[in-house]
């Protein structure tokens, strides 16, 4: 049996393993090192290249992004700054059709910018944004999907934990790969914003018989400041530091952390208790992505050896696939995968094996990672496993509003997602023009 017949064998058993639900990096390492035993013919060797993979996977200096920046997301959604962004956005836009809405869209993209962290959003404006609209004459299958469509702006709009993620696989640098989620954060934002004012006016059914605001004088200037002026000075720091050269995005992670830890306690909606919650939620997290990274690498690692990708590179230069067929294939497969995956565990196990293929055809790897986070992003919210959608039934308190509800409510911005997607595609420079010599 040749390398390759043993790396196919392996690839097949981890897909039987998670469909039967074995946590996806436990599945990985199992079939990495039987690959890995199998090709080398020796347990002791397997186990020593895999013990160095997974040293080499967290040893970087780079690692130190993930903690840092998930600790920033956490204590920006204990200190209250969610509730402000929601605060600031619906003063913005109430006078809107559906402007309670495009509120809770702004106000997302303005957490988005402070946290990175899809299932934070989620949570922190089912809580806030949802009882408000559903109070203001939205229908609640609506707002529930106004709200599950908006938390994907978290791993799109930097800082994003996905795009960290992304980058530690692929070796591409963070900086970039945030500035490029800037377009297309942006642009998927307006695509939310425009769909629900159409939607308001085209489909009253569908979204309720929403107020226009008149009776909501909105925020004074006074408190636009003193609620905006806190955000204003994380993001600057934070992702102003990291553009402007102040700061790696490590030491950036660090900063905005320190900075959010300060506003918790200067406002004083930062207690002891919430303290100590978010530190353990941090661990969980960081010690979450630190076992699906080392698993990653080991995947890499029995790939490089069985000589898959380089077969699927040379199927696919004779298969004469081509850019276009090459990248529709793909991303149909990822947004698959997302009805039954998370992201995280659809970008461990499609990036290591599509990189040495699309490294050879001159693809743009920062281009490349902006549309797999798209297109795996649309999975979060396609039944039957979208992680957000769960995530808002878990925290709602309203046993009227089911699952299919809010699956139904989230499928417009599902459509506007694949939307932005396919313009992404045919147009490179959503993601690639603030970045030099691209």
């Amino acid at each position: 049996m040749t390398p390759f017949d043993i790396g196919l064998m392996a690839l097949g058993a981890m897909g039987v393993l998670v469909m039967l639900g074995l946590y996806v990096p436990i599945a990985l390492m199992v079939c990495s090192f039987a690959g890995v035993w199998a090709i080398k013919g020796s347990p002791v060797l397997a186990s020593k290249l895999l013990a160095l993979a997974a040293n080499d996977a967290i040893a970087s200096y780079f690692f130190g992004v993930v903690p840092l920046f998930v600790l920033m997301g956490f204590l920006v959604s204990e200190s209250g700054l969610g509730r402000d962004a929601f605060d600031l956005a619906n003063t913005l836009f109430r006078r809107l059709r559906g402007g309670l809405g495009v509120g809770t869209v702004g106000a997302n993209a303005i957490f988005a910018a402070i946290t990175g962290i899809s299932i934070a959003s989620a949570a922190v404006f089912t809580k806030i944004a949802v009882p408000q609209m559903i109070r203001h004459g939205y229908a609640p299958r609506f707002a529930v999907g106004v709200v599950a469509g908006s938390s994907v702006l978290g791993m799109l709009i930097p800082p994003s934990l996905l795009l960290i993620l992304y980058g530690i696989l692929t070796e591409q640098s963070i900086g970039d790969l945030f500035i490029a989620g800037i377009g297309p954060g942006i642009l998927l934002s307006v695509f939310f914003a425009l769909g629900i004012v159409a939607m308001a006016i085209l489909t009253p059914r569908f979204v309720g018989t929403p107020d226009r605001g008149e009776d909501d004088d909105g925020l004074t200037p006074a408190q636009m400041l003193a609620k905006g002026g806190p955000i204003a000075l994380l993001i600057f720091l934070v992702l102003g530091g990291i553009y402007l050269g102040w700061f790696t995005p490590v030491e950036a992670g660090a900063v905005g952390a320190l900075v959010a830890l300060a506003i918790g306690l200067i406002r004083r909606t930062l207690s002891l208790a919430g303290l100590w919650r978010v530190l353990v939620e941090t661990g969980l997290v960081t010690a979450s992505v630190c076992l699906l990274i080392i698993a990653a690498q080991m995947y890499s690692r029995m790939l490089a050896f069985s000589g898959v990708p380089a077969g699927l590179g040379t199927f696919t230069a004779t298969a004469d696939l081509g850019f276009w067929g090459l990248m529709l294939i793909y991303v149909a497969v990822v947004v698959a995968l997302g009805m039954i995956l998370d992201s995280s565990s659809i970008m461990l196990i499609l990036v290591p094996l599509m990189l040495p293929v699309v490294q050879p055809m001159g693809i743009d790897l920062i281009w490349f990672g902006i549309v797999t986070v798209i297109a795996v992003e649309i999975g979060l919210l396609t039944p039957p496993f979208g992680i957000s959608v769960y995530v808002i039934k878990s925290t709602l308190d309203d046993p009227s509003i089911t699952l299919g509800d809010i699956f139904r409510g989230a499928a417009p911005f599902a459509l506007m997602m694949a939307a932005v997607l396919a313009l992404v595609l045919a147009f490179p420079v959503i993601a690639t023009g603030l970045l030099p010599g691209r």
